[in-house]
């Protein structure tokens, strides 16, 4: 159901139950032929929590090599783009047509290089895959991925065979290797220590290991990699006597639409590049990391900890010690949340925040001029209008600076020196205090807002 007098055509779906029952239809029919492939699970959802592969063995695969027809089509593009780079490289502007014609080269390339990966049979035995939509509402398919109940039934069967006859065979045991079984115990020369005496000299040994351990800082920080890389990169893996426990929070819950970031994607690139270069099996990580250059090592050491970084903000869970510290860590990294790429729009923000904290953050980045023209607006064509205002600008809400980074400063008229009087708009102590980002709108907004009970959620 449409609103006449809506500038975008934005309504109201009616029957939301219908869409979602459509929505899983398409995609259980599309994981059937994922299925069809020889998975031996395949999970799906409209979308999957970010991290959801975190602990997961990655499967290695070979890309389908180029066809004849297709290796003559690459090479060809690739000519044409540097043919076309080198002619425009010293030109202060390059003309639209040809600035349009490398993005479709580049886009060609991309397809010819993303080919389907093909797995062994026998990691596809074992192996698994998500399906879900994508930020654009785009199939997405992650395959090749070996959860760790599989790892471990496979493991086991791999090493009963070629073993000899087990206790509940008809001959037992002790039968085929000749053991009396009436051979008193006390002239039994290979029997067990006693656990109280097994207690006491590993206790002593695991004294002389933290003397030796911390007395050797290449050999500690070896363990300690060797700790978190058994936790984030295999889960199931518990071959350390080191107790460190490496915790990844999973935050897809709090923030939809996270994996579809490019932030995201540079991580998860990263996790992937280093468990392809990790071995299948938790009890070869060992000798692999011997192998490592000490680089290589500070660098997946540095990996395996930035995936420790929890600095989210939940009603449930007061830490204000912990988002301390994320501030002091963001100061030491100069961290510059504008230069990843997130910046405030009607959805994120202003949509979901008070008029006056619309009109606060425009005044704060663009002046008060420029907050006067909208302050009269709507909420829904405020936040647009806000949007709109604060595009390259900068700007940043208070959850997202980082103590000690300037923040940009606004286009100041006349006006805006000669209002030094004027109060600012009341904010909270800190962002930590609120009860929730997504604030109520005021009342008499309210008024003026639909019943959406009787048409379901709100779609633009």
């Amino acid at each position: 159901m449409r609103d006449l007098f809506e500038s975008d055509d934005g309504g109201w779906l009616q029957d939301v139950p219908l869409l979602d029952r459509l929505v899983a239809e398409k995609l259980a029919h599309d994981a059937a032929l994922i299925r069809a492939e020889g998975w031996k699970w395949v999970e799906v959802a409209i979308d999957f929590p970010y991290g959801h592969t975190y602990g997961l063995r990655t499967l290695q695969g070979d890309r389908q090599p180029l066809s004849e027809e297709q290796a003559t089509t690459y090479e060809a593009l690739r000519s044409e783009a540097d043919q076309l780079e080198a002619q425009y490289d010293d030109a202060d502007d390059i003309p639209e047509e040809v600035d349009a014609r490398l993005a479709e080269i580049e886009a060609a390339l991309e397809a010819l290089d993303d080919r389907p990966v093909v797995y062994a049979s026998a990691d596809i035995a074992r192996g698994g895959a998500f399906v879900s939509l994508d930020g654009t509402g785009k199939l997405r398919i992650e395959r090749g991925y070996v959860r760790p109940v599989d790892e471990t039934s496979v493991d086991a069967a791999d090493d009963n065979e070629g073993e000899g006859p087990s206790a509940n065979d008809s001959n037992s045991t002790d039968e085929a290797v000749g053991v009396d079984a009436s051979i008193d115990e006390e002239d039994e020369g290979l029997r067990p220590l006693p656990d109280k005496l097994l207690t006491e000299l590993t206790a002593y040994r695991t004294l002389a290991l933290r003397e030796a351990l911390g007395s050797d800082p290449d050999v500690a920080f070896l363990a300690a990699l060797h700790a978190l890389c058994l936790r984030l990169f295999y889960q199931y893996g518990s071959d350390s006597c080191l107790e460190i426990q490496a915790n990844s929070v999973a935050f897809g819950a709090q923030a939809p639409g996270l994996s579809d970031m490019p932030l995201a994607a540079r991580v998860d690139a990263r996790h992937l590049d280093w468990s392809q270069q990790l071995p299948a099996e938790p009890r070869d990580l060992w000798d692999a990391l011997l192998i490592f250059t000490p680089e290589a090592r500070h660098q997946l050491f540095a990996h395996c900890v930035s995936l420790t970084v929890n600095a989210v903000h939940e009603v449930w869970s007061r830490r204000p010690q912990a988002i301390a510290n994320a501030d002091r860590l963001a100061s030491t990294l100069s961290l510059d949340i504008a230069a990843t790429g997130w910046t405030p729009t009607a959805d994120n923000f202003f949509g979901r925040v008070t008029k006056a904290r619309i009109v606060g953050a425009v005044r704060e980045a663009k002046g008060l001029d420029a907050a006067r023209r909208i302050e009269t607006l709507k909420k829904g064509d405020m936040a647009k209008e806000a949007e709109k205002h604060l595009i390259g600008t900068n700007w940043l809400p208070e959850p997202l600076r980082t103590p000690g980074r300037a923040s940009p400063a606004p286009d100041m008229t006349s006006d805006d020196l000669a209002a030094a009087e004027i109060e600012p708009i009341e904010e909270t102590e800190t962002f930590e205090s609120e009860t929730a980002m997504d604030e109520a709108a005021p009342e008499e907004e309210a008024d003026q807002a639909p019943d959406t009970d009787s048409f379901g959620v709100a779609a633009e």
